[in-house]
């Protein structure tokens, strides 16, 4: 099966190359804001998701069978909100299957608890964007699925893991937050069952987060005893405290995905007991 990857050169788009590799699948990426890895034995393509020209002529020259959309350009709307829209006409226009990521963003926390059913209710730009994304890309590709995640942790290299270990060696000012509750899931875990996801005869909605609903704190806690830091010396705060706007609490429930999967994704409390290769 041939593969193309949208934001291949990000944290989730790395991995994503590197299963879809493995699995024997010809493989295909873009790149924009991040220099791609040269030494990753992928076709890479530069692509900004506004440049409608570009994005058919990479469509055309790839013919994928499947598209998966990992991007991550904030809150610019252009990219972020329309973009997707842009790849998902592309994409129909081909008969291809489109997988496109998105956020627990979406969401307010008014509610804690959400799962597929729930109705976003965006409070940040980026929220919003991503939330205009999602309906924009049912519209026109009805087949589609989205699959909302959560904090991306794994391998060290995740901006949150790398904010702990500034944080613990006072090479960088800030607090991790006891207010700020999401439900984290390791970067192997969610590529391969975003993988298999696009498997399955299934489209629409669908939540992939870890099982354990944590502060950034207590992930950072547990961060830190996995690489031997001092959690001691992490900073704590309380979001509500700042001016960081977005949600509180927000707790994506996966139970109705996780039964159509085999790939089983695990809790913090659990991959966090693992070296940062597993």
């Amino acid at each position: 099966m041939t593969l193309l990857i949208i934001g291949g050169s990000g944290f989730l788009g790395t991995e994503l190359i590197r299963q879809a590799r493995t699995a024997g699948h010809t493989t295909a990426a873009t790149y924009h804001a991040n220099k791609p890895d040269e030494t990753c034995q992928t076709a890479w393509y530069f692509l900004d998701l506004t440049d409608t020209a570009r994005l058919d002529a990479i469509m055309t020259q790839v013919n994928p069978r499947l598209v998966v959309n990992a991007t991550s350009a904030k809150a610019a709307w252009a990219v972020t909100a329309e973009g997707p829209v842009h790849l998902a006409i592309a994409t129909a226009k081909r008969g291809s299957r489109l997988l496109h990521v998105s956020s627990d963003a979406i969401f307010s926390g008014a509610r804690i608890h959400y799962d597929e059913t729930s109705t976003p209710d965006p409070i940040t730009p980026y929220g919003a964007a991503k939330a205009a994304a999602e309906t924009g890309v049912l519209a026109v590709h009805p087949n589609a699925i989205i699959a909302r995640t959560s904090l991306i942790i794994g391998h060290g290299r995740s901006t949150h893991e790398q904010t702990v270990h500034e944080l613990a060696a006072g090479t960088r000012d800030g607090a991790l937050f006891t207010d700020d509750i999401r439900c984290p899931v390791h970067v192997t875990d969610l590529a391969t069952a975003l993988l298999e996801l696009a498997t399955l005869d299934t489209h629409g909605i669908h939540h992939l987060a870890g099982p354990d609903a944590l502060s950034r704190h207590e992930l950072g806690t547990l961060i830190a005893q996995r690489d031997g830091l001092d959690p001691t010396r992490l900073p704590r705060g309380l979001r509500a405290h700042s001016t960081l706007p977005g949600a509180l609490d927000v707790r994506l429930d996966s139970r109705t995905t996780q039964q159509k999967l085999t790939t089983t994704l695990r809790g913090a409390r659990q991959f966090c007991q693992q070296p940062t290769n597993s």
